[in-house]
C-alpha cells in the first residue's frame, strides 16, 4: 500500500499516549500533519506540561509509525494547553488559578510534603505556572524544603500578600508568618480560618496548578479544608506497609465524600536504595500502593524510592527535581507528575468562564 497523508494520519491517530492512556484521536491531540515522501512534520497539543517530553514522545511515535510500515523521518512539534477543570459543585474556582491539586496522606511520616514539592517542581519544569500552599499549620515543611527559612512575604497594599518565589514556584506557608521556634497552639476553627485566608488573600497571579500540601490525617481540619478549598483533584501519598495503607484508604474516602476526584496514588519509600552500594531493598513491603489503587479504581501514579539523597536535598532547600533533574529519582517524580496532570486533563472542564456575567442595573 502506498504511503499517503491519510494513512499517516490514521496511524498517528491510533497511537496511545503513555501518560493519558488515550489514543491521539480520543484525546483530540493531533493538530497538524505535513507529509512528504522524505519527511514528516507532526504537531501535537497535550493537556499537561510537556517541556522535556518531546524527545521521548518523538522516539515512541517513530517506532509506532515503523510498525505501521511508515519509515519516514519524523519531526515533532509538541505543545501544551492546560485548561481549568471542574471543582466541587458548591464552590467557585479561585480567580487566576486554573487547577488546585491537593496532596494528602492518611497519616504523617509518609513523605507527603517531599512528594508535594517535587510534583510542583516537576510541573514547573514542564513549563507550567505553579504555586504551592503549605497547609500544614502545626508542622510547615515547605519553607525549609524551598530554602526560604527566615524569609517573609510582603503586602504592599496591606490586604493582599505577595507569595515568595523559589525554583520557579510561588510559595505561601504559615511558616513564613510565625516564629519557626514557636509552636502554633490553635484549635481547629482557627486553623481552617487561617488557611482559608492564606489561600484567598495571597496574590497568586495566573497559575496552571496550585499544589496544596495538606496536613496529615483525616480529621475535622482536613475534612473542612476539603470542603472549603475548590479542588480539581487530589493525590494520595502512602507507603507500602499495611498501617499506612489503612490510613490512606481513609484519605480516599474523605475526598469521595466531598466529591473531589482522586487522580491517583503515589507509593513513597517504595524501595530503599543503599547510598554506598546501590543495593535495592523493599524495607516497608511491596505492592501496597498498586493494590490500593486497584481496589479503588484509581491510578498508581508512581513508586518512589527511599533514598538518603532525596532527604538531604529537601533539607538543603533544593528538592530532587531541581537538585538532580537528570537522576532516576527526579525522573520518577516527573513521571508521576505527568501521569497526574494527564489524568486531570481528562476530567470535566470548568465551564463557568464560557458564560457571561449577567448584571441587572436599575434604570
Amino acid at each position: 500500500m502506498p504511503i499517503t497523508e491519510a494513512s499517516v494520519r490514521a496511524a498517528l491517530d491510533s497511537f496511545v499516549e503513555p501518560y493519558m492512556q488515550q489514543t491521539l484521536a480520543q484525546a483530540g491531540a493531533l493538530r497538524a500533519v505535513e507529509y512528504t515522501p522524505k519527511a514528516l512534520l507532526v504537531r501535537i497539543e497535550l493537556g499537561f506540561p510537556t517541556l522535556g517530553y518531546t524527545h521521548s514522545l518523538q522516539t515512541a511515535l517513530q517506532a509506532h509509525l515503523r510498525a505501521h510500515d511508515i519509515p519516514v523521518p519524523l519531526t515533532l512539534e509538541l505543545s501544551s494547553a492546560i485548561l481549568p477543570h471542574a471543582v466541587q459543585r458548591n464552590l467557585k474556582p479561585l480567580a487566576g488559578v486554573k487547577n488546585i491539586v491537593a496532596v494528602a496522606s492518611g497519616k504523617g511520616g509518609v513523605g507527603k510534603s517531599t512528594v508535594a514539592v517535587n510534583l510542583a517542581l516537576a510541573w514547573a519544569a514542564g513549563g507550567a505556572q505553579v504555586g504551592i500552599l503549605d497547609a500544614d499549620i502545626y508542622g510547615p515543611s515547605q519553607p525549609l524544603m524551598l530554602g526560604l527559612t527566615g524569609q517573609h512575604p510582603s503586602s504592599p497594599d496591606g490586604k493582599r500578600i505577595q507569595p515568595l518565589q523559589a525554583h520557579g514556584l510561588a510559595a505561601m506557608s504559615i511558616g513564613f508568618l510565625v516564629d519557626p521556634a514557636q509552636a502554633v497552639v490553635w484549635r481547629g476553627p482557627m486553623v481552617t480560618q487561617a488557611l482559608t485566608q492564606l489561600l484567598t488573600d495571597t496574590e497568586w497571579g495566573e497559575l496552571d496548578y496550585l499544589v496544596v500540601d495538606m496536613p496529615p490525617g483525616t480529621g475535622d481540619i482536613q475534612l473542612t479544608l476539603a470542603q472549603r478549598v475548590p479542588v480539581s483533584g487530589a493525590i494520595i501519598v502512602t507507603t507500602p506497609q499495611d498501617i499506612a495503607l489503612a490510613d490512606a484508604r481513609k484519605g480516599l474516602a474523605m475526598f469521595e465524600k466531598v466529591a473531589v476526584p482522586v487522580l491517583g496514588i503515589v507509593e513513597n519509600m517504595s524501595v530503599h536504595v543503599c547510598g554506598h552500594c546501590g543495593h535495592i531493598e523493599h524495607i516497608f513491603g511491596s505492592g501496597g500502593g498498586a493494590r490500593l489503587a486497584a481496589e479503588h479504581g484509581v491510578a498508581l501514579l508512581g513508586e518512589l524510592p527511599l533514598d538518603v539523597r532525596i532527604r538531604e536535598q529537601a533539607d538543603g532547600g533544593r528538592p530532587t527535581v531541581v537538585a538532580e533533574p537528570d537522576s532516576p529519582a527526579a525522573q520518577a517524580y516527573i513521571d508521576a507528575a505527568r501521569r497526574a496532570a494527564a489524568i486531570l486533563s481528562r476530567r470535566a472542564r470548568d465551564r463557568s468562564a464560557l458564560f457571561p456575567n449577567i448584571v441587572i442595573e436599575d434604570s
